[in-house]
């Protein structure tokens, strides 16, 4: 069976980062297994339905049932949580707490995800990009464990106690694209309504997706979908806030792709891509 191990921070993650593409594949028999490395303790509550004493309070587990709600909607087969706790930002207290995944030890960590990639085998490996304008230490933290583990899996010299070595055939990392961000502006301004991306736009300047090696997956039957998963996650969105200021069919006629940056392949590679699978 074909197989897609995914890579993530915190709950909430594996829904707004390429949601609809690992539905897409769940949904064509692909194997789906979610590796979310923390519990997202330290997160705000986004949401203000849900800001209360009895939500802030019990927030681990809110957010853990949060998240296998919206595995199920996107037909991940599978969910590992790592049990790191959630690193917040730099020089805050949860940052410097020993349970913190940024502060785990570097090969401790990655044994445990070497253990996961030979176990399930996967084709394609999911984790995060170098250029996360977001600098989240937790998602630093998972581009270079995942980064690593694509390599380490493949080494009968690593980690020999966690498995046969697998090479996985690719190592992706879902993006927003500046293409997207452009082309999701653009439409909203033609229509007269209230982009969420102009600002963003100003931060960015001219820049482009030049230097990448990026794959669009269409996903016009999937989008919503994954939108169902991110409003699983109702302590962490707003269902009027960022993510649906762009209603879902301006997205579906401007831009109904996902983006991911090719990181590694084993494998031959034709660009330009229109299946994480290519070449397998």
């Amino acid at each position: 069976m074909p197989t897609l191990l995914a890579i993530h921070a915190h709950p909430d993650d594996e829904s707004s980062k390429g949601a609809a593409t690992v539905a897409q594949y769940a949904a064509a028999g692909v194997r789906c297994v979610l590796v979310t490395a923390t519990g997202g303790e330290v997160g705000d509550v986004l949401n203000p339905a849900m800001d209360r004493p009895e939500v802030r309070d019990r927030l681990a587990v809110i957010r853990r049932e949060e998240l296998m709600t919206a595995a199920a909607i996107i037909g991940y087969a599978d969910v590992v949580m790592l049990g790191y706790r959630d690193s917040g930002m730099p020089d805050t207290e949860a940052n410097r707490h020993p349970d913190a995944f940024v502060n785990a030890a570097e090969d401790e960590a990655l044994e445990r995800i070497v253990a996961i990639v030979r176990k399930e085998q996967p084709d394609v490996v999911l984790g995060y990009d170098d250029n996360n304008r977001y600098r989240h230490p937790d998602h630093v933290r998972v581009h270079q464990l995942a980064t690593a583990a694509f390599e380490a899996a493949a080494d009968p010299d690593r980690f020999p106690g966690a498995g046969p070595p697998w090479p996985a055939a690719k190592l992706y990392a879902p993006i927003f694209s500046v293409r997207r961000i452009r082309a999701l502006h653009a439409a909203m301004e033609a229509r007269g309504l209230d982009s969420p991306f102009a600002e963003r736009l100003e931060r960015i300047g001219d820049a482009t997706d030049d230097g990448r090696v990026v794959t669009s997956i269409e996903v016009g039957a999937t989008l919503g979908r994954g939108r169902e998963a991110l409003r699983a996650h109702a302590t962490q969105v707003d269902p009027n806030g960022y993510w649906f200021k762009v209603p879902l069919e301006v997205a579906l006629e401007a831009y109904p792709y996902e983006d991911f940056e090719l990181l590694g392949a084993r494998v031959p590679v034709h660009h330009p891509e229109s299946d994480l699978f290519a070449g397998i």
